[in-house]
């Protein structure tokens, strides 16, 4: 499976997913940490990949969805943004309402 694969799978099969530089406990930059914290907050299970250990996801995510930093979240499917746009939706309590609409059974990796 080529990487493109890999993070549409990735992206489709995981309700909530980030992918960051560092993993939720361990985060390896600041924005990761923050927009990490923003997803625990939430109480809710989300997935995340370490891009730090993927190259090939590393390299090329930014082409998935045309968004070039790190970390990019997807919530059902859909890109959200990255750290400064989950901030907000955090803050104007947009994230609650899109974290809502994901079914409750969707698994922590």
């Amino acid at each position: 499976m080529d990487v493109m694969e890999r993070i549409d799978q990735a992206v489709k099969e995981n309700p909530v997913i980030i992918f960051m530089k560092g993993t939720p406990k361990l985060p390896q930059c600041g924005f990761s940490s923050r927009t990490s914290e923003v997803l625990l907050s939430y109480g809710k299970p989300f997935a995340y990949v370490n891009v730090l250990e993927d190259p090939e996801i590393f390299q090329n995510l930014p082409r998935y969805q045309n968004w070039p930093t790190f970390p990019q979240v997807y919530i059902n499917g859909e890109l959200i943004g990255g750290h400064d746009i989950t901030l907000e939706l955090h803050e104007n309590g947009e994230l609650k309402k899109m974290l809502d609409t994901v079914d409750s059974s969707s698994e922590d990796s």
